[in-house]
């Protein structure tokens, strides 16, 4: 056997000892959450420099003082918090391991931070008990993320109830108002469902990766909340102009207009927010001048158009007609889209309604209803001929009391 040969004696050399513990002291400075050490008496044996920076003191500083004196000494409130009902000393006590969730420590300057933390005894070889590791975080950020999101569901609950009301108030004269409420219920617990779990995922990244968002990121989850918020109220703002409509709430308001440089800007309009869709516009006069309601025409027009672009889903072409005859302006609007099916079409203009063939394709159902209702405060008809897979086309007629007609 060669002389030079050792035998392993099963014990770490001095170099093994010094190498571990440089790592386990690299691994305890790499850490973002606090990590501190407490002898049976609570005083600090260690603490990796993320504790000692959140709490705002100098490491040397800790060593050998009582930890619960330092950062653990009150509630939240200010009132003394015993060191005998503290959580992290009664690891001493049974060994048992403690996870907090919902206390708060103290910084140097006299300030205070929720944190989470969790106190686990330690042994020695033997298996007696020596002490407790306490590991903390700051949960300052997601306590704000909370915050905002139970301000945003106190504003958009405060809103639905004041916008429910009114809308009650306001269709007291319908026969059908249990139903109404019936079909309301169904549709908000569908519609609300998607912006409430964006906002539930927003709010918990804010929480999950506040550490690595920059600024910008974070405000751009908040302005998602906020587009969702949105997004639920103008859901309801569809439901209360049906409320006025049949309070004879809904007053016209028509102005002079040219209805072929209406359409052209229209379809201009939504051509820019769609994608593979083409837009085009038929009509054989230059300019066709008469009187109406804009605001009502618009509506009613792109409603329709908005389905037309919803509802064809492999694009394709969507086209507006323009015809008139005697005192009368009637619009087609033509797509190649999913199509109505049959028993789907003695319900179109029903609230609520949904074609059974829309899938996954977002919409509240309330579009054609006041389509139907604004085209009839106009003195109009409505009308629409469709077939599965080919496409639909909607036909408005509206009576006019001028008309002025350019040829091309």
């Amino acid at each position: 056997m060669d002389d030079r040969s050792t035998v392993y004696t099963g014990q770490p050399t001095d170099k093994e000892l010094e190498n571990l513990r440089r790592q386990n002291e690299l691994i305890l400075k790499a850490v973002g959450e606090g990590i501190y050490g407490l002898d049976l008496e609570g005083n600090v044996t260690f603490v990796n420099p993320a504790a000692a920076a959140m709490i705002g003191w100098a490491i040397p500083d800790l060593i050998g003082r009582s930890m619960h004196l330092v950062l653990h000494h009150s509630h939240e409130d200010g009132s003394p918090y015993p060191r005998e009902t503290c959580p992290i000393y009664a690891a001493f006590k049974d060994g048992a391991i403690r996870r907090i969730t919902d206390e708060v420590f103290w910084r140097q300057d006299g300030t205070s931070f929720p944190v989470e933390y969790i106190s686990t005894p330690m042994h020695d070889e033997q298996g007696q008990l020596v002490g407790a590791v306490v590991t903390f975080r700051d949960i300052s950020q997601r306590k704000w993320a909370e915050a905002v999101l139970q301000q945003t569901n106190e504003a958009l609950e405060q809103k639905v109830q004041e916008r429910t009301a009114e809308l009650l108030q306001a269709n007291q004269q319908l026969q059908e108002l249990s139903d109404l409420r019936s079909r309301f219920v169904s549709m908000v617990c569908h519609e609300f469902r998607n912006p409430l779990n964006n906002i539930i995922l927003s709010v918990s990244s804010l929480e999950r990766y506040d550490q690595r968002l920059s600024a910008s990121q974070k405000q751009d989850y908040l302005q998602a909340i906020v587009a969702n918020t949105d997004r639920m109220t103008a859901m309801i703002d569809d439901i209360l102009v049906i409320g006025k409509i049949e309070a004879d709430q809904l007053a016209l308001k028509s102005t002079e207009m040219d209805v072929v440089k209406f359409c052209q800007n229209l379809l201009t309009e939504l051509q820019s927010t769609t994608h593979g869709h083409q837009l085009t516009f038929v009509c054989d006069y230059s300019r066709l001048e008469t009187v109406m309601d804009e605001q009502l025409l618009h509506s009613i027009l792109v409603n329709i158009l908005h389905n037309a672009i919803r509802y064809s889903p492999n694009a394709g072409l969507i086209e507006l007609k323009l015809v008139h005859e005697q005192q009368q302006l009637t619009f087609h609007i033509v797509d190649q889209g999913l199509g109505i099916p049959e028993l789907d079409q003695s319900l179109l203009f029903e609230p609520f309604h949904r074609g059974k063939n829309v899938s996954n394709i977002p919409g509240t159902g309330l579009g054609l209803s006041i389509v139907k209702q604004f085209v009839a405060l106009l003195n109009g008809t409505v009308s629409f001929e469709s077939a599965v897979g080919v496409g639909t086309t909607f036909t408005i007629s509206l009576p006019v009391i001028s008309l002025i007609i350019f040829p091309r």
